[in-house]
């Protein structure tokens, strides 16, 4: 960051308009010599001041939610690409009224909607397939592991899709590389082959981290013009972490140290549990700017500012003494992040801010008591 911290807010979510434009010439890329189509997962990031420059150059995104189909319609001005575990009565019929596109997470939810479609001949359906693999490790995480809730087996699909659905939805991935997707892809013209020439197009769901360092974008590039070719069939991806890849920080301040059992650990103005719970969940250990994990001359550990016992993440090595006042700035905190954010123990929700490509920094959103007493009833 190439701003003095003592101008920001903290605690801050900070978007770096640089890295994120960055990004978006690298998914733009893959799309266009791949001709294939990309599109935002908003639950990874929905950072609707951004859309501006998103809806340039994507036409769509991924959304989950009634919510979030609205959030596309309002700020994106276009139709979504639409998935939920559960879609409820209420609230079908205006996701598809705004959707271009819908996927099914059960056999049974389609047909309990599938007549609903007939007053929606322009949205395209599909059904959600589980495929069995997935290279992510934690469970949490994991769509494919024993027991899954999404999606239906290629067993359950018989020799033939449903009539009325166009299109599979297979999401399996989490911040994976190339390599993973080759995988996927292998199981699926194994498992799924004789499917793929009934439907019109193949949504790959997230988890394409093509913006990370050292990922095989041509390969992926190739890939997928072979799969389109093959198939004659449109492929989808939605990405979530890819668009704002490294693209952002989280500025906290230090309030105060405490030690116990020869443990420093350093009491921030920020909340793992409320603002990083991902930290907690994956769960990962963020980088710190200027500092190093497990090793230091100074150690700490991080502590948030809930009263959940485990609202803490460490060790970090400083090469001097922290201090009451310091500020600290985690990095990548700008994909899930803000759309999982909470108001536990009514902490403050961080301001959000943008580092704009000039260098100057904008102010967009600060919270108060209100945001958080009009959460509750």
């Amino acid at each position: 960051m190439n701003i003095p911290l003592n101008t920001l807010p903290s605690p801050c979510f900070v978007l770096d308009e640089k890295i994120l434009l960055w990004n978006l010439d690298v998914l733009e890329e893959v799309r266009d010599r791949a001709g294939i189509t990309i599109i935002p997962a908003l639950k990874g990031f929905a950072m609707w001041k951004t859309f501006p420059e998103i809806k340039k150059r994507f036409q769509g995104a991924a959304v989950s939610s009634l919510h979030e189909t609205l959030l596309c319609k309002d700020e994106l001005g276009v139709k979504s690409f639409a998935y939920a575990p559960v879609y409820k009565e209420v609230e079908i019929d205006t996701i598809l009224k705004l959707s271009s596109h819908i996927s099914f997470n059960s056999l049974g939810q389609w047909e309990l909607f599938r007549e609903k479609l007939h007053r929606f001949p322009d949205v395209s359906a599909g059904i959600r397939v589980n495929p069995g693999f997935s290279p992510v490790e934690t469970d949490l995480y994991n769509p494919c592991v024993d027991g899954s809730r999404l999606g239906v087996s290629f067993d359950a699909l018989n020799d033939a899709m449903p009539e009325g659905l166009e299109g599979i939805h297979i999401h399996s991935l989490c911040e994976s590389g190339f390599d993973h997707l080759a995988e996927l892809i292998t199981i699926i013209e194994k498992k799924g082959k004789k499917f793929l020439s009934q439907i019109k197009w193949l949504n790959l769901g997230g988890g394409h981290l093509m913006t990370r360092s050292g990922y095989d974008k041509e390969g992926l590039i190739n890939l997928l013009k072979r799969l389109k070719l093959n198939y004659d069939i449109e492929i989808i991806l939605e990405p979530g972490s890819a668009f704002a890849w490294r693209a952002g920080y989280l500025v906290a301040t230090v309030l105060d140290i405490v030690e116990h059992t020869g443990i420093q650990t350093a009491m921030l103005d920020t909340s793992f549990a409320a603002h990083m719970p991902d930290c907690l969940e994956m769960p990962y250990q963020p980088d710190v700017i200027g500092a190093t994990k497990g090793s230091g001359n100074y150690q700490y550990r991080l502590g948030g500012n809930s009263c959940l016992a485990g609202d803490y993440i460490g060790m970090y090595g400083f090469e001097a003494p922290l201090k009451v006042g310091d500020k600290l700035v985690f990095g990548d905190m700008m994909h899930y992040t803000m759309v999982k954010t909470n108001h536990f123990n009514g902490v403050a929700h961080p301001s959000i801010g943008i580092l704009h490509t000039n260098g100057e920094f904008e102010l967009w959103r600060e919270f108060g008591y209100e945001d958080y007493k009009n959460r509750l009833s």
